[in-house]
């Protein structure tokens, strides 16, 4: 990815898809709520966790994988045509992956919510995927099936004899012995045989080979973190993964579920030392030794692991130069980085903190190249942000498989995509609903319905600007409840697939 001075042309986002579109009125379930989002490398699969524990995949229609020996040439040609548009998913499979668990040594319960989802590359034609709620992580292997469907079939006239005999032995003579002796009916079945025309001979006509999938559990990486797992990745190699969480990072070998190596500990001699906690990790695309990982003041830590067994104290910084100023209670708060993305190449880096979007380049350590700016028009409310807890938020954020477009989320469901630049340019907003170009009324009169839970959210209005924009300021509403906080993008087109409670909405360009 080369970023240039000028920025490439905004992209014009339209709607594709929905799944689990909630009818108006129907109450938003905790259990139901999407917590992980992740395409597979090739874009074909799609793949989401809920906090109920539940894994989704959803399949390419228009996918190489579909196409087999069995469609006719007027549907290969329909593909042919369809694989020019934008891709369209549908439904693969569904399987729980996570149940709720109680650790007794601890006394706390263990959520079956799935925090990351990540797929594994192979040469195979199985799928691999990674699964990890708080304590544990699962392997599992995603197997193709073909069933075939059949359109016609005509009876076995041995068989038909045979049904015949079984239904009046049942349901007439209710007795456990043949209705005929079995001279008479050996002879019946040998003329029925005999006179049996050749149009009738017994055969079915196969209409079409449906995929499905079975899902297996193939490995469990358990007991391995004290403290709540918020990051898995897999590495380059194909061979390993990472696994961070608060305080450690640990190395794993996807064939060995019982034995990890710990290659980074934070964890202070005295836990009131503690000053920072990890908050995501990340290998890097291309080079197998490097790893980045991100902290709660805002930092970026890039590690070569092969400069040392423990990568405590061998990493280069990424830091904000200016972003020392005035500080107040929440400013350690707001800097804390919820998510972090490398570009394809591995030259840049993308973190999310609450308050804005970061594009650092990795030979720069003293400022990020670009900032944008997500929730400045919501910093005099941080007082409320954090009485309500939604100052906790973790937002997501995506690169685009060329690495000039990024993306991430926001209040009432918004999606804040940018192309390049210096962060000065206000970027495409866009709603999660199945019409992305129109905009909500300005002042909403009432909240939408939510569970009683959320009933004590701050709601109300806020004044929604670009700090960098002269043409003045809005009055807007926004929902502090509605969320988006998972996104993906699709790593060959320009397609983004954006979790809004429940539902998934896709837009493409």
């Amino acid at each position: 990815m080369t970023l240039s001075s000028d920025p490439p042309a905004p992209l014009d986002w339209k709607f594709s898809q929905v799944f689990g579109e909630r009818a108006p009125g129907d109450d938003l379930q905790d259990v139901d709520m999407i917590s992980a989002i992740e395409f597979d490398k090739t874009g074909d699969f799609l793949a989401i966790g809920d906090r109920g524990g539940r894994c989704i995949i959803f399949e390419r229609k228009d996918g190489k994988h579909t196409l087999n020996q069995h469609h006719s040439r007027h549907e290969l040609e329909q593909f042919d045509f369809t694989s020019t548009q934008h891709p369209e998913f549908q439904f693969k499979t569904e399987f729980q992956g996570h149940e709720p668990e109680f650790d007794y040594l601890k006394s706390v319960e263990i959520e079956e919510k799935i925090n990351k989802v990540r797929w594994c590359a192979t040469s195979s034609g199985s799928q691999f995927m990674l699964s990890t709620n708080d304590k544990t992580i699962k392997l599992w292997k995603v197997k193709e099936c073909k069933v075939k469907k059949v359109k016609e079939m005509n009876a076995h006239p041995f068989a038909c004899l045979d049904n015949m005999l079984l239904a009046e032995r049942s349901f007439v003579s209710r007795e456990d012995k043949p209705a005929v002796a079995n001279g008479y009916r050996q002879e019946w079945m040998e003329t029925i045989a005999k006179n049996a025309s050749p149009s009738q001979d017994m055969h079915s006509k196969v209409a079409d080979m449906e995929d499905t999938a079975h899902t297996r559990c193939r490995k469990v990486y358990a007991h391995a973190h004290d403290f709540n797992i918020n990051s898995i990745s897999n590495n380059s190699d194909c061979e390993t993964f990472l696994s961070a969480d608060d305080l450690r990072i640990n190395l794993w070998n996807l064939e060995i579920s019982d034995q990890c190596f710990n290659i980074l500990d934070m964890k202070p001699a005295n836990m009131e030392d503690l000053t920072e906690v990890i908050t995501t990790a990340e290998f890097h695309p291309i080079h197998c030794n490097l790893l980045a990982y991100s902290s709660s003041r805002g930092f970026i830590r890039l590690v070569d692991m092969r400069q040392s067994a423990l990568c405590d104290h061998s990493a280069r910084i990424l830091q904000d130069g200016d972003s020392h100023g005035l500080k107040s209670f929440f400013t350690e708060i707001i800097a804390s980085i919820s998510d972090m993305k490398f570009s394809r190449d591995g030259r840049h880096i993308l973190s999310r903190d609450y308050m804005n979007l970061k594009l650092w380049d990795t030979h720069m350590d003293s400022s990020p190249v670009a900032i944008y700016k997500i929730h400045e028009h919501l910093r005099p409310k941080l007082s409320e942000l954090y009485n309500n807890d939604r100052i906790f938020d973790r937002f997501g954020c995506c690169f685009s498989g060329d690495g000039l477009h990024f993306a991430t989320g926001s209040y009432s469901n918004l999606m804040r995509i940018f192309s390049g630049g210096d962060g000065s340019e206000e970027g495409a907003t866009i709603e999660a609903s199945k019409t992305p170009n129109s905009r909500k009324p300005l002042l909403r009169t009432a909240p939408r319905a939510r569970r009683s839970s959320l009933s004590n959210l701050a709601r109300g209005f806020y004044r929604h600007g670009h700090e960098n924009s002269s043409s003045g300021s809005n009055e807007s509403s926004y929902d502090l409840s509605s969320r988006l906080l998972h996104l993906a993008w699709h790593p060959e087109t320009n397609l983004i697939a954006s979790a809004a409670g429940n539902s998934l909405f896709m837009y493409y360009s």
